[in-house]
């Protein structure tokens, strides 16, 4: 039975997500970070995680589709997935 998107895939994403923001993935990411979208620096303070691909249309919790992004564009954002965001800002991804 396929379970992406369903709540019970979500928690435990979400999940794993906590635990790769301790990772040292994450960590060397955040020290060089700048917003995945509009390419603003960012700090470690500033810095939020987003998945390209939301939990809630399948997406997992990995490295390849998790990035760095900014509070304005991750909240832009929102549960679409980041070509929405990309045409929206008109920057082509």
């Amino acid at each position: 039975m396929d379970c992406s998107g369903s709540e019970e895939h979500v928690k435990r994403e979400r999940a794993k997500a906590r635990e790769l923001r301790k990772s040292r993935w994450w960590q060397n990411l955040s020290d060089r970070a700048s917003c995945y979208y509009c390419q603003q620096p960012l700090t470690k303070a500033t810095m939020t995680m987003d998945h390209v691909v939301p939990l809630s249309q399948g997406g997992f919790s990995k490295p390849g589709n998790i990035v760095p992004a900014c509070k304005p564009c991750n909240t832009r954002k929102r549960d679409e997935s980041a070509v929405v965001l990309a045409l929206a800002l008109d920057r082509p991804r």
